[in-house]
């Protein structure tokens, strides 16, 4: 493991890589410092290393926070819980020539375990938890977090509590409860849910993955990033289209890159990176139009509930990436991201849920608005599988009910298709 510390993302101060998400001199946020300089050097040996690795995220376990996991060299990894990763980039011809942009890539991470890039970070959490003597493994979450916390503890034998909304998608909540965890209900927000759990991280000895441990979970989103340059010949795409809720995962997407593109591993440079959020829910995207370097919570209205965080925890450093980076924080409304998830599904047959709907149809509007050159290749990343958010589709297309006779299908069916 190549990781030494946990050090504050605003004052510099370390500490030992324990349970603990703030800073005890400023109170900033805490992340995994790593030292590579032992991976440096040859490119190719490295590249093997990888390559001959389990297909899940372990097969990066030298960038990971994790001392039990076995290197890219071992294979017990992939029967450890619920292994996560390894998913598709797709190339989307048709998507792209439906926008009038040259080459977009669709990064189908409903292809996890419990159909969201969670399992990843879930992984990594779960992972780390186990090292640390946890023996209860729980979170705050808008739903494919609950998801896949149950899925990985009832997997690796733990006890799960799960926090969530009470309003949230019947899907999400059978498909949390069915694994036997413990499920609990907050009458309020998001917001209201993580404050409960971040007061009962203070009194139980529990690892809640997205609090206590959130420094070792967040590190799990990096492996987007691996896999694209890997899947792309080990190089970098121009621009990435992600979802921010926290803003963790699009932050982390970039630090993967930039951690790769320091050892030399893959050819390119860093991605304009583009955030998105549903305008119902969009602090981290106001205070961009804004021109302010952080984020006034809202009060969150949207149909993309997993994007649902009206105080994003990371929004002040999703904003300098997106400077840094040349790129922005946009927002679209529910009538949009109903439309994003129809685009996708009719141009790529990827069905996503509101959240990817977010991205699509964030991509259409930088399209539509000529951020994007011919000549450059995008990455669109999708995070959540449409069967978790059925609502968001209803009422959106027809259905034709015949009599099983072949002159009403050809008189009801195929002329209205033709003419149409």
């Amino acid at each position: 493991m190549s990781a030494i510390h946990l050090n504050c993302r605003e004052c510099g101060a370390q500490y030992p890589l324990d349970a603990r998400y703030v800073c005890q001199r400023c109170f900033g946020p805490v992340e995994v410092g790593y030292d590579h300089g032992g991976l440096a050097g040859d490119v190719a040996a490295l590249r093997r290393r990888i390559q001959g690795g389990p297909q899940n995220i372990w097969r990066y376990a030298d960038f990971l926070p994790a001392q039990a996991q076995p290197g890219p060299s071992g294979r017990a990894s992939s029967r450890f819980g619920l292994p996560a990763g390894c998913t598709p980039l797709i190339r989307a011809d048709r998507l792209a020539e439906r926008l009038g942009i040259g080459e977009v890539w669709v990064k189908n991470d409903a292809a996890n375990p419990t159909h969201s890039f969670k399992d990843r970070v879930v992984n990594v959490a779960a992972a780390r938890a186990r090292e640390l003597g946890f023996d209860v493994l729980a979170c705050a979450s808008t739903g494919n977090l609950a998801n896949s916390v149950a899925a990985h503890g009832a997997a690796l034998g733990m006890t799960t509590y799960v926090v969530i909304p009470a309003d949230l998608e019947e899907q999400k909540v059978l498909a949390t409860g069915v694994y036997g965890t413990n499920l609990v209900q907050v009458r309020g927000s998001y917001d209201d849910v993580n404050r409960l759990c971040t007061e009962l991280s203070g009194e139980r000895d529990w690892a809640f993955v997205n609090v206590n441990l959130r420094p070792y979970y967040a590190e799990g989103s990096k492996t987007i990033a691996y896999e694209v340059a890997e899947q792309l010949g080990w190089s970098t795409p121009d621009r990435i289209v992600a979802p921010v809720a926290s803003g963790s995962l699009y932050t982390k997407i970039a630090k993967g890159f930039g951690e790769w593109l320091e050892l030399g591993l893959i050819s390119g440079a860093p991605p304009v990176m583009h955030g998105a959020q549903a305008a119902g829910c969009s602090p981290v995207a106001q205070a961009w139009d804004a021109g302010h370097e952080v984020c006034r919570p809202v009060r969150p209205d949207t149909i993309a509930k997993s994007l649902a965080i009206g105080n994003p925890a990371d929004g002040p450093y999703a904003l300098d990436l997106a400077r840094r980076s040349g790129g922005s924080i946009e927002a679209v409304d529910d009538d949009e991201i109903r439309a994003g998830i129809r685009l996708l599904a009719e141009t790529t047959g990827i069905f996503t849920e509101t959240a990817g709907g977010v991205t699509t149809a964030t991509l259409a509007k930088l399209a539509a608005r000529g951020d994007i050159g011919r000549d450059e290749r995008v990455v669109l990343v999708i995070t959540g599988e449409g069967l978790k958010t059925l609502d968001a589709v209803r009422g959106t297309f027809e259905a034709f009910e015949i009599d099983a006779s072949f002159d009403q299908f050809e008189q009801d069916v195929e002329r209205r298709v033709v003419t149409a």
